[in-house]
Parts: structure tokens; C-alpha cells; sequence
């Protein structure tokens, strides 16, 4: 029975896709709920499964190619089997020739192939650096450029040296990654962002992490006790205090969120994504740890919903994993503001007189002046240095 493969259902948000990666081709077999095909969206890769035993019909839409929401990408024979090859007649030398090329299309995409039929090249000489071993157009380019780089054997009076050639690497920019810098002009060019910075002891958090912190993994099934949990909880609070940090500009209209719901910046390797906590407010600090974990592991495999990356009434980004001692974070529209997270650096403090070496911390907070006032913005900020600094505050809401 022939299926008709579509693309999934796309939410309003999301205008079209495009084929990533085909992992089967036609005449293969394939089992129920494994992975046919990757669609790439601006926020997410979304996988198509096989519906049920069966053998990948005809391929319509073709790596590369846009589609949009339900539409046909290619057919399905459910229940049938992969037919067997034909008892080969006497080798010849044309047939042998042939016998490593099909072996090797299995691992070749198209446009790769066609590059390597042009060049008379030999498939399995090709080092393949796509998904499962395929080899791409680009690694059909580097194998060639990689020839031509060789030296040519110089005269024995001569010195020889290996001329550099100055390789270039050019590929299309990712729908995820064109979608980061379209929201990251239109926060610059539409909105009138300014940071205002502060600075938090982390030394009361540290040693309240580092007293609880075996106890709270055994309680918690696990989950360790980090400092996003305190930040979130932090700006919980410190949101309910000033609403139009949490409220959003949609027109000329502002609308105000009776709920907290944040965003946590997550780095993956095809570039940054901001999924969710709803209702964090509503969360314990062991919830959004664990939600956190969760997320963060999900989004670096590609496995986010496209529901779990929308919404958003605040955001928090942490730079300080990767080391950065300060920074001004980008406003994620419609959102009015962002906190940016630091590296915790010692430095003297002046405490009552005396200098103390503590475990300090810049916060950045970004935010739309045409909504938060200055005034606005720096207390939300002191509030959140205060909370973190006396953590007893977050459990008496004072």
C-alpha cells in the first residue's frame, strides 16, 4: 500500500522548512518509526518517520528544497520488502568497475555524486563528514583542493616547499542560524535597547549550594543544585515587583503577563535557542533545575518542540559558562528586557571598612527604554543583587 510521506504541520509562527537530510533513498527498507527525513524550520529540525514497515518509495522534494506546512515530500510502500539483487552474470570488467560505485551512492549525496561523476573521482577514497558517514559536496571540494595542494616534486638542486593554498569554505547559512540574525537586527533596529549594569556577592549562594548540595541530589532524585535555579526564582520575584519588565509591545499596544514565563539561552552547535520554562513561578528550584537539565540536553540534540521554544515573557542568558566577564545581552522581541548571567570572579570588595576578597558577579540587564524607564530597570536589577545576596528574601517574598 503506497503512503503519501508529508511534511509535518507547521504552527502560524513558522512559514516553511527545508529538506535537510534524506536517511533513506528509494527501494530501501525501512522500519516502522524510523527516521526518513530531517526538516529544518527557523526554530527547529523536525523528524519524519516511517508509519509502518515498508520500503521508502519515490523522493520528491530534494535535499535543500523549501516546503511548507502538509506538503508532499515523497511516498511510502507500506508492507513491502526490499527487492533482492538479480544473480549477477559473468563479471566483465565494465561491471566490476560498477559494483563500488553503488555500494558507495549509499553514502553519497546527490550533489556530491554528480560533482564526483564530472571529476571521474573515486567515491571511497572521499572522506565523509555528513550525518552517518555521507559525504557532502563540500567534502568532495576539500578532497579535490587537498589534491591540488600536494607539491610537485621539486629538482634535487632545489629546496622544495609546499606552497599554502589559501582554502575558502563557503555553504548556505542554516535556517536557524539566518532566523538568529533576522531577530538579532530587528532587536537592534526596532527597539530602543540600553543595559544597565550591577554587581552581585555570590558568596551567600555558594555557601548555601555548597551546604545542601549533597542532600538536595538525594532528595531530588538526582538533580544537582546549580545557580540558575536561584536566578530564575530571583527573577520570579522581581518580575511580579515590576510588571513592565515582563510585559511585551505588540503594535502600539502594551501587554502585560500575568505570568512568568522564561526563557533560558541555550548554545548548541547549530546556534543559540531559547526555550521556555512556563510558569516558572509556580516551579520549585528543584523543578527548574531539573527542567533546565532537560531542555538544555534536548535542545543539543535538536529534539525542542516548536511549543517549547515559543512564548516567552522574559529571558536569562548565562555567558558566564563560557568565560565572559561582562557583556550586553540582545532583547529577545517581543520581550522588553533580558538578564545576562557572568563568570563569578574574585575580587577585594570594601565591606564595613575592610578589603574582602569575595566571589563577585556582573549582571547586565537589557531592555526596551519605549516600555521600562531607567528608573524601572535598575531597581528590577537591584532587586534581583538583593535576593541573591540574601537568599532567605526569595522564601519570605521581602
Amino acid at each position: 500500500m503506497s503512503i503519501e510521506l508529508k511534511a509535518p504541520t507547521f504552527p502560524e509562527s513558522v512559514a516553511d522548512g527545508t529538506i535537510a537530510t534524506w536517511h533513506k533513498k528509494p527501494g530501501e527498507a525501512v522500519a516502522r518509526d524510523e527516521l526518513i527525513v530531517d526538516i529544518e524550520t527557523d526554530k527547529v529540525v523536525l523528524e519524519v518517520v516511517a508509519p509502518a514497515d515498508g520500503v521508502m518509495g519515490e523522493i520528491i522534494k530534494q535535499e535543500g528544497e523549501t516546503v511548507l506546512s502538509d506538503e508532499l515530500i515523497g511516498r511510502f510502500e507500506a508492507g513491502a520488502t526490499a527487492a533482492a539483487p538479480a544473480a549477477a552474470p559473468a563479471a566483465t570488467e565494465e561491471s566490476a568497475a560498477a559494483a563500488p560505485a553503488a555500494a558507495d551512492d549509499a553514502k553519497v549525496a546527490p550533489a556530491a555524486r554528480k560533482l564526483i561523476e564530472e571529476k571521474g573521482l573515486d567515491a571511497s577514497a572521499i572522506k565523509g563528514t555528513g550525518k552517518g558517514g555521507l559525504i557532502t559536496k563540500e567534502d568532495v571540494i576539500a578532497h579535490t583542493s587537498g589534491k591540488k595542494a600536494a607539491p610537485a616534486a621539486a629538482p634535487a638542486a632545489q629546496v622544495a616547499v609546499a606552497a599554502g593554498e589559501r582554502i575558502e569554505k563557503r555553504v548556505p547559512m542554516s535556517r536557524l542560524r539566518a532566523r538568529i540574525a533576522e531577530r538579532l537586527l530587528e532587536a537592534s533596529q526596532n527597539t530602543a535597547m540600553l543595559t544597565t549594569f550591577n554587581e552581585v556577592n555570590m558568596k551567600p549562594v555558594m555557601e548555601l549550594r555548597a551546604r545542601y548540595k549533597d542532600q538536595f541530589e538525594k532528595t531530588h532524585n538526582g538533580v544537582r543544585l546549580g545557580f540558575m535555579g536561584f536566578f530564575v526564582k530571583a527573577a520570579c520575584e522581581a518580575l511580579k515587583r515590576f510588571p513592565a519588565v515582563n510585559a511585551s509591545i505588540d503594535g502600539n499596544d502594551i501587554v502585560y503577563h500575568g505570568y512568568q514565563d522564561i526563557g533560558v539561552a541555550v548554545s548548541t552547535d547549530k546556534g543559540l535557542v531559547v526555550p521556555n520554562l512556563r510558569d516558572a513561578d509556580q516551579m520549585s528550584i528543584a523543578d527548574v533545575e531539573a527542567k533546565i537539565r532537560d531542555l538544555g540536553l534536548r535542545a543539543r540534540d535538536g529534539k525542542l518542540s516548536i511549543e517549547e521554544m515559543q512564548g516567552g515573557t522574559f529571558t536569562i542568558t548565562n555567558g558566564g559558562v563560557f568565560g565572559s566577564l561582562m557583556s550586553t545581552p540582545i532583547i529577545n522581541p517581543p520581550q522588553t528586557a533580558i538578564l545576562g548571567m557572568h563568570k563569578i570572579q574574585e575580587r577585594p570588595m570594601a565591606v564595613n571598612g575592610q578589603v574582602v576578597i569575595l566571589p563577585m558577579m556582573y549582571l547586565a540587564l537589557s531592555y526596551d527604554h519605549r516600555l521600562i524607564d531607567g528608573k524601572e530597570a535598575v531597581q528590577f536589577l537591584v532587586t534581583i543583587k538583593d535576593l541573591l545576596e540574601d537568599p532567605a528574601r526569595m522564601l519570605l517574598a521581602i
